[in-house]
């Protein structure tokens, strides 16, 4: 049996940490075969106690903390990569609860030589009570929401340009290196990006499974969007044949709504262009809403799925023209720091 390292990145997760260890410790792979390593980014809340509390409660657990003072998800993740020890390692984060066998079905992929890389899929939760979170998740794994993410909804398993998480041996890391720093979102895209530029393949389960809760509010959705659309274009820089139609959509509707916003002060036309474009969107984000209040008998889904919808891509696309704006400016040279 292979021994595997699980590596967190984690800040002030107090309300969502336990959920985890809990899963963890569940998990159907042998116990004296994990460790795991929580790269902490100097958290303020009870984070820590709640850690400690947990270790002392459950001796046959290997885990330990390293201090994560860069407080950015990559270099959590290369602060517990030195840590750990296993010849496998299963990248989880604190907002996620991996079903009983994640571990175990992971592991069997690798050893069956299914990809460099795998993982599953992500079943969306509410990160809060209120209807407002429950269209959130809702709009986190819809397809007008998130387009052709397959490891939001895949049915089989197939080979994919990434996965949520994942789980990879540990020589891999000698072929491709650790986490990129200078990317403080989009990591795991990036990773993935190496892997398959060296003839590797990233391989999606469907069997291997975890819950992840979305975010609570829209402003923190938003929040979440616009960082994902900002290092997204600075990850496109370094590997723009990676670029994929869902993720040049958002961009490009902002842009369209901004120059026809600008041209209807001057020309009437661009007035009922304008007004169109808008009718049509709302409309499919309606529908949308209509057809999945219906089928789930939530009539708040009407109002709360296109709103959560539409902060996703006017936040992802306006975060992604601002990255290509101050790029200008700033980054002369996409190449890696």
């Amino acid at each position: 049996m292979p021994s595997v390292s699980i590596i967190i990145p984690c800040y002030n997760e107090q309300d969502t940490i336990n959920k985890l260890l809990e899963a963890i410790y569940a998990q159907t792979f042998p116990r004296a075969d994990l460790e795991l390593i929580i790269a902490d980014g100097l958290s303020t809340d009870g984070t820590r106690a709640e850690i400690a509390a947990f270790a002392d409660a459950h001796p046959d657990l290997h885990i330990a903390m390293a201090d994560n003072p860069a407080k950015s998800i990559p270099s959590a993740l290369n602060c517990a990569l030195r840590e750990s020890q296993g010849e496998i390692i299963v990248r989880l984060d604190a907002h996620s609860v991996p079903y009983p066998d994640y571990i175990e079905r992971c592991v069997a992929d690798l050893q069956a030589g299914q990809g460099e890389n795998v993982g599953g899929v992500w079943e969306i939760h509410p990160g809060a009570s209120g209807w407002m979170a429950e269209s959130i998740a809702q709009a986190a794994s819809h397809p007008l929401g998130v387009g052709d993410a397959l490891y939001r909804r895949a049915g089989k398993a197939t080979e994919v340009d990434t996965v949520p998480f994942g789980a990879f041996k540990r020589e891999l890391l000698a072929l491709i290196g650790f986490f990129d720093e200078s990317l403080l979102t989009n990591e795991d895209y990036e990773f993935n990006a190496r892997i398959r530029k060296s003839g590797g393949k990233v391989w999606l389960d469907p069997a291997i499974r975890s819950v992840y809760f979305a975010r609570p509010t829209l402003a923190e959705l938003a929040r979440q969007y616009s960082r994902y659309g900002f290092w997204k274009w600075r990850m496109l820089r370094r590997y723009p044949e990676t670029l994929r139609w869902r993720q040049g959509l958002p961009p490009l509707f902002v842009l369209s709504l901004i120059v026809s916003a600008i041209l209807a002060v001057f020309l009437p036309v661009f007035r009922l262009l304008l007004a169109a474009e808008l009718v049509v969107y709302c409309i499919a984000l309606l529908t949308a809403g209509v057809i999945a209040a219906i089928r789930q008998n939530r009539a708040f889904l009407i109002v709360g799925l296109p709103i959560a919808i539409a902060t996703m891509h006017i936040s992802w696309g306006a975060g992604f023209l601002w990255s290509m704006i101050k790029g200008v400016f700033t980054d002369r040279s996409p190449e890696r720091k």
